[in-house]
């Protein structure tokens, strides 16, 4: 079937498929295509920012996810997506995204043996004319020009018209709007994000639910590790888990404070955790994973999270570093 006119046509329930106490029903498509998410088993979803993104899949509601990063914003709109085989376009609003590639631009094209200059559309008009999620990365550091663009789309109806083809573009009825973003457009306040932009109110009011999505208590973020590495579903890998988990969240309090100029995610916890399989040493893992990642002058502190936690000075794993690579 053509994607453009596929629609929802089954519901499913929220309690059994995201596994919380829910007696919601949504909608949901039957089969997936090539622009659906693959399923991760072993993804913990946030009940309340669930909720959020179910709202914006039911009703149409414009969902921005706000937490620092490494949380798995954009991961949990896609892992949502992917349980109602909902298709997602993912967009990265880095310095490298222009006005024209979430518009459009006109394109030297052969047609019979000659050249024409043909329309191509541009990001924003083809996800609007399909039941696409669209998910906007990074949010807060789009550039001004781009912004307005998708400024456009934010509103209730979010008719698109292009200029240049003098065309206005109609939503479909399943097209849907997303983005992720470290700040609530409040820029870099703090210190911590470089880059990001301060987002006038017009922007910030557009979207019609806002959802804060912090880490996972440490007891699920450690059964996420442990069921990424099995070798660790034993009792003593819980409590190793455990600890790499304790030294994550002190990068992460470190981070806020300003101590710290970057963190240890979720996602550099499971590498610490396969690393180890290589390495079978926590130390020399950490030091390959994360620590080597730091700036040097964050370092001591940083050896000083894993002393605590393992009761071990790096420096131990040194020599076995050295008798590795000799």
């Amino acid at each position: 079937m053509e994607t453009s006119n596929r629609k929802p046509d089954r519901t499913v329930s929220v309690r059994d498929t995201f596994g919380f106490d829910s007696d919601l029903k949504v909608m949901a498509f039957s089969e997936p295509d090539e622009h659906v998410p693959d399923i991760d088993r072993a993804y913990r979803f946030n009940p309340a920012v669930t909720l959020a993104i179910l709202a914006g899949f039911m009703r149409d509601r414009r969902v921005l996810v706000q937490g620092m990063h490494g949380t798995g914003k954009s991961t949990h709109i896609e892992q949502v997506a992917a349980r109602l085989n909902w298709p997602c376009m993912r967009v990265n609003l880095d310095g490298h995204i222009s006005r024209l590639d979430l518009v459009g631009k006109d394109t030297i094209v052969i047609r019979d043996g000659k050249q024409i200059t043909e329309f191509q559309e541009g990001i924003v008009p083809w996800a609007l004319q399909r039941p696409v999620a669209l998910i906007f990365d990074e949010y807060d550091a789009g550039r001004p020009d781009v912004m307005f663009v998708i400024q456009r789309i934010l509103e209730r109806e979010g008719k698109f018209t292009l200029m240049d083809q003098s065309r206005v573009i109609h939503p479909h009825p399943y097209f849907r709007l997303f983005a992720t973003a470290n700040t609530v457009g409040l820029g870099n306040v703090q210190g911590l994000y470089h880059g990001t932009q301060v987002l006038n109110h017009g922007q910030i009011d557009r979207w019609s639910i806002v959802a804060a999505l912090n880490y996972l208590p440490p007891d699920e973020e450690s059964a996420i590790v442990r069921a990424r590495v099995p070798r660790l579903a034993d009792e003593a890998g819980r409590r190793l888990v455990e600890s790499m988990v304790a030294v994550a969240s002190l990068t992460r309090k470190g981070f806020a404070a300003g101590d710290l100029s970057t963190l240890m995610s979720p996602r550099t916890v499971i590498t610490w955790a396969e690393n180890l399989e290589i390495f079978n040493d926590v130390a020399l893992a950490f030091r390959l994973s994360f620590l080597n990642k730091c700036e040097e002058g964050e370092r001591a502190l940083v050896a000083e999270y894993f002393q605590r936690c393992f009761d071990q000075e790096l420096e131990e794993s040194f020599a076995h570093e050295a008798g590795l690579v000799s």
